[in-house]
């Protein structure tokens, strides 16, 4: 019943299965799917972690109260450092410009 009606669930099947004098519990009514189960995060991080980075920005203090800005970027395959950047301005278009000498124009 399930392959005939694919977009039916196992509340409707039983239900149906009930109508026709057939006593069997909701639990036991398998629903078979046409595809496979699409993957999980795991899965997904596992097959694309060669093609993921991390980014973080943070401050730091010098010994004379002036503050410089750090850019790291962070390959995940290896784990090892893609890109590091220092600055006392940071800007929207030096952001930019760390992201594309870490990663490239690709």
């Amino acid at each position: 019943m399930s392959i005939a009606n694919p977009l039916w669930g196992a509340p409707r099947i039983h239900s149906e299965l009930l109508k026709l004098g057939i006593e069997i519990g909701q639990t036991s009514v398998v629903v078979r799917r046409r595809h496979p189960p699409s993957q999980g995060w795991r899965t997904f991080i596992r097959n694309h972690v060669d093609g993921i980075a991390a980014m973080d920005m943070f401050v730091v203090p010098t010994i004379s109260f002036r503050l410089l800005y750090g850019c790291l970027i962070m390959g995940h395959g290896r784990r090892h450092i893609l890109w590091f950047g220092v600055t006392a301005h940071p800007t929207a278009e030096w952001i930019a410009n760390q992201v594309a000498q870490a990663c490239g124009w690709e």
